[in-house]
């Protein structure tokens, strides 16, 4: 029996200037993060520069058996958090698709 699996993990860097604290910078990246869980259907979840204010790493992923849809899905998740992240500024994006 063959069956196919992709994975796919978008990483995305977020400077977030307006923040003072880290309690503000977590009002940002906690409601952007559950809005895309939500819309997307995704694993999201911030991975790094937790103690940093202003600072915010966010990984995303999408298992589909299609790799097309999970790219897909992905490239919709970085246009939403371009158009949703409340100031914050993208300075870093990666994409993984590991097929197995």
């Amino acid at each position: 029996m063959s069956s196919s699996l992709a994975v796919g993990l978008l990483r995305v860097v977020l400077h977030i200037p307006e923040s003072g604290s880290l309690k503000s910078k977590r009002q940002v990246v906690s409601g952007l993060l559950r809005r895309v869980r939500t819309e997307f259907q995704v694993a999201a979840a911030e991975v790094g520069e937790r103690g940093r204010w202003q600072l915010a790493e966010l990984a995303i992923a999408c298992v589909s058996a299609d790799s097309r849809h999970t790219d897909e899905v992905l490239a919709n998740v970085l246009r939403y958090i371009e158009s949703h992240c409340d100031g914050a500024r993208i300075t870093d994006v990666s994409t993984e698709l590991v097929r197995l």
